[in-house]
């Protein structure tokens, strides 16, 4: 596995460039937001037979007036894209959704250095060229770039409404104790819950049901984990009950805290005891509150 990170923002487009230099044959790029039951070996196949330059997944959405429509013709070639559409302009319920097979050419359209929209800049040009074409997704789809949908996306997966490697795992009785995890005899976990290696959850806590967390994170004596997820390394101190709502990477979480409401504890952030969050607040990666600081009525 290689990564390149960018020195500045380029867009989608100028990221895509950067990202794939050198690449001299077919290649995938994805957005990292987007989750999806795509079969991927089947796209391949129905860019390669099309020859086409670029191959789009298209995903059928109840409410397409949120998104860009991709118009297509019969033969899967993209006609136009239509950009948060009116109501009369809705003739189709396909959306980008966020997958794309590219030929190494197309990076010859995106100029190095600079931002670069792969979606305004880029694909209107292969439209132009009638070398772009759309793959109709007619499994799972999911956009997890917000707190909510997140969290929808592990609750997926933990009740198997999307197929995965996790989700068989969890077994009949929907739980999983990774190894190396030591759950206290006093504990419980409802399920489905997923508890991951080397983490701790003490005496008379409660975690799930709908509960991930995660590896290395330990989770204090009587406190609740609800329909949340818990990121690898966390510490959620005693008493407190986290609802709803994401505690990221490294957090530290002081005793007798509430966190509720879609709330966001950021990677690496110190909230001290007795806080309350709720109704979707967020605390930066990085940032310390002071014990008592944060409340609601």
């Amino acid at each position: 596995l290689s990564y390149r990170v960018e020195p500045t923002p380029l867009g989608t487009g100028g990221g895509i460039r950067f990202g794939a230099e050198g690449i001299s044959e077919t290649f995938v790029a994805l957005n990292g937001d987007v989750l999806h039951g795509a079969d991927l070996g089947a796209m391949l196949a129905f860019h390669r037979e099309r020859g086409a330059a670029g191959t789009i997944l298209l995903a059928p959405v109840d409410d397409p007036s949120r998104y860009g429509l991709v118009r297509c013709a019969e033969d899967g070639r993209v006609r136009a894209f239509v950009e948060k559409p009116r109501a009369e302009e809705i003739d189709t319920n396909l959306i980008n959704a966020g997958l794309y097979v590219l030929e190494p050419e197309v990076l010859d359209l995106v100029e190095p250095g600079r931002p670069v929209s792969i979606e305004r800049d880029v694909f209107p040009r292969l439209v132009e060229a009638g070398s772009l074409y759309g793959f109709r997704l007619d499994g799972y789809w999911r956009d997890i770039g917000t707190p909510e949908s997140y969290l929808d996306a592990h609750c997926d997966v933990l009740e198997r409404n999307f197929p995965s490697e996790l989700g068989d795992l969890l077994g009949p009785d929907y739980t999983l104790v990774a190894s190396g995890a030591q759950v206290a005899a006093g504990a419980r976990l409802v399920p489905p819950v997923y508890v991951g290696a080397a983490a701790v959850i003490e005496e008379g806590a409660r975690v799930g049901s709908l509960a991930v967390v995660g590896a290395g994170a330990w989770v204090g004596a009587r406190a609740v984990i609800d329909s949340s997820v818990i990121a690898a390394g966390a510490r959620v101190g005693e008493t407190t009950s986290v609802i709803g709502s994401i505690v990221g990477e490294q957090a530290e979480i002081g005793a007798g805290c509430e966190i509720r409401g879609l709330s966001v504890v950021g990677p690496g952030a110190k909230l001290g005891e007795r806080n309350m969050l709720s109704h979707g607040i967020r605390i930066a990666a990085g940032e310390s509150i002071p014990p008592g600081a944060l409340t609601f009525s």
